[in-house]
């Protein structure tokens, strides 16, 4: 595999240069070591032992990576979730700063006519992945989305900010039974987490990852109003971690949440794709065409697409990183001060670590 990797004191990252998906990301906490993203198992099986026809996005599918457009490249030909996941990157400045490391990649491809660049940032001490995309240039417009993985052995609780819906649209991932299975009812709305429609009419918690079902499912939440940052928090149980993405809710709107917990039935999925989580961040609806058009979204006043201009630079901020926790400790809140996190637990404890808190271009609140 094409990999580099940087490091700062206590965390390191490597980057698949051949796609852009974070190969691995490795974080000290005392005399732990987390690694709070997923890597397909499929990445060092033969190639030829692979279906033929696979995006390189699926087929070295690790970390996390932009989606540039999210889903389908229908629009602009590209494969599933475009060029800047399957595509390759060149390293084109990478140096030591005053508390850290700083890398530049650049996309080989252009986007919508844009250059594509994704700045990495790691500080001496911050158990957290700063990153950056930015679109110099181009015309017309782009859907986007991180799509950091996660991967529990033994299930753990999911925390957000704030949301104003929960929503499935009219398409489960996997409807054919013989190919797979879904969980969730599709359409279906809700504004508690703990209480989502399921297929067979009970109510599914949304919050509780369990691993005793097998299912595939695709559910979109909708940023609150809130004045503060975007964040989920997953609390992993058998890892004994809270793994953290956060995002300014005016860049990326939505949170989408890919549950891929065994329902996939063909290769390479085969059943064996388990416990694993998208967070998926993003300005987007399902597909380019439809993020440029009219969308459900859309009519609820979110933004799907950034605008691009020719004479312009768009770019938008992302956070990845870990604590370690106890067993099963469900996060409450989590919110940033000058020069801290702070993760409060639904039991009033606080864990704390060095951030950035000004990185994200919003204040600390909820």
């Amino acid at each position: 595999m094409d990999t580099v990797t940087f490091k700062a004191k206590g965390i390191s990252v490597s980057i698949d240069t051949a796609v852009g998906h974070i190969a691995d990301l490795t974080i000290e906490s005392g005399d732990r070591i987390l690694k709070p993203l997923h890597r397909a198992p499929w990445i060092d099986e033969p190639q030829e032992t692979l279906p033929l026809g696979l995006p390189d996005g699926v087929t070295r599918l690790s970390g996390d990576f932009l989606c540039a457009p999210f889903s389908r490249s229908d629009v602009e030909e590209a494969p599933l979730h475009g060029w800047p996941a399957n595509s390759p990157w060149k390293l084109v400045d990478n140096s030591a700063t005053t508390d850290g490391w700083r890398a530049v990649f650049r996309l080989q491809r252009p986007v919508m006519g844009a250059t594509v660049e994704k700045i990495i940032t790691l500080r001496d001490g911050h158990p957290f992945l700063y990153q950056e995309h930015a679109f110099i240039g181009g015309d017309g417009a782009i859907s986007v989305a991180h799509h950091p993985m996660t991967i529990m052995r033994e299930g753990g609780h999911l925390a957000f900010s704030p949301k104003r819906a929960i929503v499935t649209d009219a398409n489960p991932l996997e409807p054919d039974p013989a190919r797979g299975s879904y969980l969730l009812a599709y359409p279906a709305r809700s504004e508690d987490l703990h209480h989502f429609p399921g297929r067979d009419g009970t109510v599914v918690d949304l919050a509780d990852y369990r691993l005793d079902r097998r299912h595939e499912d695709f559910v979109t939440l909708i940023e609150a109003d809130h004045g503060g940052p975007g964040w989920t928090a997953v609390s992993r149980i058998a890892e004994k971690d809270v793994v953290l993405v956060l995002k300014n809710p005016a860049e990326l709107p939505i949170t989408m949440l890919w549950i891929s917990n065994g329902g996939r039935d063909y290769a390479p999925w085969n059943g064996r794709h388990r416990g694993v989580l998208g967070i998926e961040d993003g300005r987007t609806a399902v597909g380019h065409a439809a993020s440029l058009g009219d969308n459900w979204l859309k009519r609820e006043g979110i933004a799907t697409a950034f605008e691009l201009d020719p004479e312009r630079r768009v770019a938008f901020r992302h956070v990845i990183g870990a604590l370690a926790a106890g067993e099963g400790k469900v996060v409450g809140d989590v919110t940033a001060s000058a020069g801290r996190l702070h993760v409060t637990s639904v039991g009033n404890v606080v864990l704390d670590a060095p951030y950035d808190a000004e990185f994200l271009g919003i204040g600390g609140g909820r």
